[in-house]
């Protein structure tokens, strides 16, 4: 078999012919491209061409003028990682973002040495952070097309021929025992059973009580292993909890995380002073203004506001002082004035996409002690 070293597990330094790419557009725009000199990116703000990307290092900023202006457009071409992957990716189901997918390998204690069973593959996703991280994945995915997908983008990626295993098997009905006559990744051509031996298990699927009692013949004898049921209705929680007891699974534990988004960014500081002289200005234009309304009235303006009334021009100057954001705008970072650094969240807490269920196990507690 050939090996095809997966850009999601070393690293390099220039953009290459070829090349799977990710280009940062924006936070919430990242788009995967594979490098061809011949093509072009395009945007609402241009078009890149890919022969400006290549030969570059990876998180360069890429600029072009825009047409019609004088301004410039820029992305960033970024190496790929699971975590950007998971912004990117082409969504074929529901998929587990980052906050969850962390905490999901440090509760199950991934490493590598890891044996993972993952069901079902989905958008792949999770996968990706699987095979960075673990010895060994097999992933099950039921569904036919998006088998094949997944199959076809784990192969493009190099994960095939490193760490990852997909089959095409319905769990809760076949269990997770890969076999001769399988539709799968793994090369059966000698081997009639794949011993999966795994001590990890995360299940991605709207049942999950119904693969738990197939488990039993698949993962690691005489060591803990742990399994984590990623379920979206509290309902499919209390019928998993049911068939985690029932099988001998124990320290269950159902959590859910949710995440919040900080952003770095400058204020400026208002002291005291800032107020008062603000409280100022506002009272200084409040009685320029009154005298300016009660001359209208008797007809008595000055020259000056005769000229700026012939030339359409507002007779009240602009406020000059405001450090309270309102009126002139005052741009970040302004040197006439001082700043300090601060976090801006969202309004918003991006709470719920599933309860994470967590369960262990030990199937073999004897103890073999050596003879003296």
């Amino acid at each position: 078999m050939s090996l095809t070293t997966s850009c999601f597990s070393e690293y390099k330094d220039i953009v290459q012919e070829g090349d799977l790419v990710l280009i940062w557009i924006s936070r919430d725009q990242i788009k995967p491209v594979k490098m061809d000199s011949e093509a072009s990116f395009n945007t609402r703000y241009g078009t890149f061409p890919h022969k400006d990307m290549i030969g570059k290092k990876y998180g360069s900023q890429i600029a072009i003028r825009t047409k019609g202006t004088n301004r410039f457009a820029f992305v960033h071409v970024l190496q790929p990682t699971p975590e950007l992957w998971t912004l990117s990716l082409p969504h074929r189901t529901q998929i587990v973002y980052t906050p969850d997918s962390s905490y999901i390998m440090q509760r199950l204690n991934c490493g590598p040495n890891s044996r993972v069973i993952e069901a079902g593959t989905g958008s792949g996703s999770f996968s990706h952070a699987f095979a960075r991280s673990v010895k060994k994945l097999f992933t099950f995915e039921f569904h036919q097309v998006r088998f094949e997908q997944a199959m076809q983008e784990f192969k493009e990626h190099g994960l095939l021929d490193e760490n990852v295993t997909i089959t095409h098997r319905d769990v809760c009905a076949d269990g997770f025992t890969i076999k001769s006559g399988d539709t799968t990744s793994f090369d059966l051509t000698n081997v009639q059973n794949v011993d999966l031996n795994a001590n990890a298990v995360f299940l991605d699927l709207p049942a999950p009580w119904e693969a738990i009692h197939h488990l039993d013949s698949v993962i690691a004898k005489g060591e803990k292993v742990g399994v984590c049921c990623f379920s979206p209705c509290i309902e499919q929680v209390d019928k998993t909890l049911e068939s985690l007891e029932k099988n001998g699974w124990t320290n269950i534990e159902m959590v859910e995380i949710q995440g919040r988004r900080y952003e770095s960014r400058r204020q400026m500081v208002r002291t005291l002073d800032d107020a008062l002289e603000r409280l100022k200005d506002i009272k200084r234009r409040k009685l320029a203004g009154m005298e300016r309304r009660k001359r209208q009235l008797e007809g008595l303006k000055t020259e000056e506001e005769k000229q700026d009334q012939n030339n359409g021009q507002p007779v009240t100057e602009k406020t000059q002082f405001n450090p309270f954001g309102k009126g002139e705008r005052v741009k970040e970072g302004d040197p006439n004035y001082q700043w300090k650094e601060v976090t801006k969240i969202e309004s918003e807490i991006k709470s719920h996409t599933s309860y994470l269920t967590f369960a262990f196990k030990i199937t073999d507690k004897t103890r073999v002690e050596e003879s003296k």
